[in-house]
């Protein structure tokens, strides 16, 4: 046992010691943050003698370190008393032959007293030197047995803890307490590496705490504190101080996120906290900053989002598209980009609208708006016909790649009897038809078209007056053209004749068949086409039809009476043919590749695409195009209309 004079130093120190931590503990429960640590960060560390066990109603005990090793905020503990009780190892006590005489039963209440006041060894009144008295009276005594070994269970907790914090000096004398305890060998030879263990990992503790304090929490890799406190645990796993301080090494290393966040630096931000995270990955500190960086990345990304917004509502596109791509910059992930890239693309290349979108324009000085128009989206395709297959005519070849990069729309349907009337009646226009004097007409007697001085634009396909919804026809290229203009000036856009290439590549609406519904003959009503099952009123049938169709017209009928094509544009390759504004060439030889119209300077052959009523399964192939002079009127020729977006 430790000698009088020992003892009463002890006590002396440990009341001073006592109050230094009672002042430490106090300024920690009511004032953390000058600690720089968030209390509810602090681990909850349990002894080797056991866990601490989650919801039980015993106080855990606020441990300072040692002055020399500090390496962050007070380490909390589980209570000594905690530990005991869920320690595993059990008392192996004496059979019991008779009961305990008063004397010894005093002892034992004198030494239960002792051990639970704290007064564990040291003197003659401690609960050791009174249990092994009482023992020594009774040697069969349970009591007294099973005291020496809560004594026992005590020391080795005290123990314990004074070495995790590493108070070495208390963890000796401690030591040198139980020693003189029975049964205590391979407690004290287990205790006594870990003490020889404390001893070694000080220096280096304290080593860590220094650099921690220069700031060299992470970095060099291979002096920093991070890399002593990893050293530290290679050679004592459970190092309480070690622990503790690689929390503060990673607190340090969040702060450098959070400074990066303060200017609104994500990289720097995302960066440390990809550190962070690899020092104590998961860990509630790690988990609260990540939030805020997220938070604030979201809060940072969407602001930046809506003034891309704002820029494009007010049509400064290039703005726009610098402010989303910073806001992609800052968070990938963020809602609503993709959305947004959807409406920049659709503003820079549709003029805000959507692809596949129908609208009118309303004109700008009288009652009134445009035929119904359909976005059109932009694209490549192979214009013409293959070379290597048959069916096709040497002027709709050579095949070649033709790319529309410029958002436009185009009419759903031909043009129709009265809105051409409208035209007609607000702008004073004289049709060729009228200008020049008559049209064609069909003659049912011959199962032919000829010219009928009396036939205007005003005629259906056999003179007489035409209904308002079937398409206007006995149209010349000029009549279309000069409507076009006129739309351009009620409404105050750009209103044109399509050209060729588009006209082919909204017919084809993305297929490379032979039609745009297929191959072959249609297995359903796609357009108003020669089938074999259509009679005229005097039973005429085509001799050259799609064999097995029937759609019930001999003459052009109702527009947007049929089904539409893939891009929703009815009747592109049935009904009427129709004028594109391309002057005639016999090939596609030196045609252009960009969606451009192949114009002549005073050219008089126009180019005439689509299929009609009337055209041979050959001529409604979606390359099928035809030269014919811009002041013919047909009763099987008509127009459409194209807006430009851009």
């Amino acid at each position: 046992m430790p000698s009088n004079a020992i003892l009463r130093n002890q006590r002396a120190l440990g009341g001073a010691a006592g109050i230094i931590v009672l002042g430490f503990a106090l300024t920690y429960h009511f004032f953390p943050r000058l600690l720089h640590v968030d209390p509810t960060q602090a681990p909850r560390r349990s002894m080797s003698m056991g866990e601490a066990v989650p919801g039980r109603d015993i106080a855990p005990t606020d441990i300072p370190a040692i002055a020399e090793v500090n390496a962050g905020p007070p380490l909390t503990l589980a209570s000594t008393s905690v530990i005991v009780a869920h320690s595993k190892k059990k008392a192996d006590l004496p059979e019991q032959l008779s009961a305990d005489p008063p004397a010894v039963q005093d002892l034992l209440t004198r030494a239960a007293k002792a051990l639970q006041a704290g007064q564990v060894a040291g003197d003659k009144n401690s609960a050791a030197t009174l249990f092994a008295q009482a023992l020594k009276a009774k040697p069969d005594s349970r009591r007294a047995a099973q005291g020496l070994f809560d004594v026992k269970a005590r020391l080795v907790a005290d123990i314990d803890q004074d070495i995790a914090v590493g108070d070495a000096d208390a963890a000796k004398d401690q030591l040198d307490a139980l020693r003189t305890l029975p049964n205590a060998a391979e407690d004290v030879a287990l205790l006594s590496a870990n003490l020889k263990t404390l001893t070694k990992v000080r220096p280096m503790l304290a080593k860590g705490a220094a650099l921690l304090a220069q700031g060299k929490a992470d970095q060099p890799v291979d002096g920093s504190a991070l890399d002593m406190y990893r050293q530290v645990q290679k050679l004592d796993p459970q190092n309480a101080v070690a622990e503790q301080g690689i929390m503060q090494v990673q607190r340090a290393v969040l702060d450098r996120a959070l400074a990066g966040l303060a200017q609104s630096n994500f990289v720097d931000a995302d960066r440390a906290l990809a550190e962070a995270q690899a020092i104590r990955p998961g860990s509630q500190q790690m988990q609260d900053v990540s939030k805020r960086v997220d938070d604030m990345r979201q809060q940072r990304a969407s602001g930046v989002l809506a003034q891309a917004h704002s820029a494009l509502d007010g049509g400064n596109l290039a703005l726009a598209s610098k402010l989303a791509t910073q806001a992609q910059q800052i968070n990938p992930n963020l809602s609503g980009l993709t959305e947004f890239e959807n409406q920049l693309t659709n503003a820079r290349l549709y003029a805000g609208y959507k692809p596949g979108q129908v609208f009118s324009d309303g004109y700008v000085d009288m009652p009134g708006k445009s035929p119904a128009m359909l976005v059109v989206p932009t694209g490549s395709f192979q214009m013409g016909a293959p070379d290597n297959q048959d069916g096709y005519s040497q002027n709709q070849k050579p095949q070649h790649p033709v790319t529309l990069d410029k958002g436009f729309a185009m009419a759903r349907s031909a043009i129709t009897v009265g809105q051409f009337r409208e035209f007609v009646r607000n702008s004073g226009y004289v049709p060729d038809s009228i200008k020049l004097g008559g049209a064609s007409i069909y003659d049912e007697r011959s199962g032919a078209m000829h010219d009928d001085e009396r036939a205007s634009w005003q005629d259906d396909y056999v003179g007489n007056k035409a209904a308002d919804d079937l398409p206007v026809i006995n149209i010349s290229w000029n009549d279309a053209k000069a409507y076009a203009d006129w739309l351009s000036q009620r409404t105050g856009k750009i209103y044109r004749l399509p050209n060729e290439s588009e006209f082919e590549y909204a017919l084809r609406g993305g297929t490379s068949t032979r039609y745009w519904w297929g191959d072959g003959t249609p297995t359903k009503l796609v357009e108003n086409l020669t089938g074999s099952g259509d009679r005229s009123r005097n039973g005429r049938h085509w001799s050259n039809a799609f064999r097995g169709y029937r759609d019930g017209y001999w003459g052009p009928a109702p527009v947007m009476h049929f089904a539409s094509n893939p891009f929703g544009l009815y009747d592109i390759d049935g009904n009427v043919s129709e004028w594109v504004q391309d002057c005639w060439h016999e090939s596609y030889v030196r045609s252009p590749n960009d969606g451009s119209a192949w114009l002549n300077p005073g050219c008089s052959a126009h180019v005439v695409r689509g299929g009609s009523w009337g055209s041979s399964p050959d001529q409604v192939n979606s390359a099928y195009r035809q030269g014919t002079d811009g002041s013919v009127r047909s009763g099987r020729i008509g127009f459409r209309v194209v807006r430009e977006l851009q």
